[in-house]
């Protein structure tokens, strides 16, 4: 199936699954994508590919420590940060979509070569790292080139 290491994230990718033994062997038997529940163990924050991707450079070059999973959809031509799931905020910007709880987000297995229509382009490494969405949200708008890009609102 998968390398050790490989092993983990995929037993950390699959528990977001309503069944994860069926996500498993979902992708062992070749599935592109699985649906994963978003909302519990992470949100994802989709942001159009040349504003993720300029984002993702700038986070990078911080070389951060704690840094999580980054999926890239190339036929939508969007990038996807995985965050800690937030249900009190929204983000709001130019083509900003955060898939929290009640949402689904199609995933491929954290093992599969690129090449597909859903790639990763940081996989998910098995310890649950999740990227900060205070600096996510500083990359995005200094990718934007302004600090109008988007932000975050807490509910009440």
């Amino acid at each position: 199936m998968q390398r050790t290491m490989g092993k983990h994230a995929v037993e950390w990718l699959a528990a977001a699954a309503a069944d994860p033994r069926a996500c498993k062997q979902q992708w062992d038997d070749g599935a592109d994508a699985v649906l994963l529940e978003a909302g519990r163990l992470w949100d994802v924050l989709t942001v159009p590919e040349h504003l993720g991707l300029s984002a993702l450079d700038l986070l990078r070059r911080a070389r951060l420590r704690a840094s999580g999973p980054v999926l890239v959809n190339c036929g939508a031509r969007r990038v996807g940060f995985f965050l800690p799931p937030d249900p009190a905020t929204e983000w709001v910007g130019p083509g900003v979509r955060h898939a929290g709880r009640g949402s689904w987000v199609a995933a491929p297995p954290p093992y599969r070569s690129s090449g597909w229509r859903l790639e990763w382009l940081l996989p998910p490494d098995g310890t649950g790292a999740l990227y900060d969405p205070a600096v996510v949200e500083l990359a995005l708008r200094e990718a934007g080139g302004t600090l109008a890009v988007l932000a975050r609102v807490s509910r009440p």
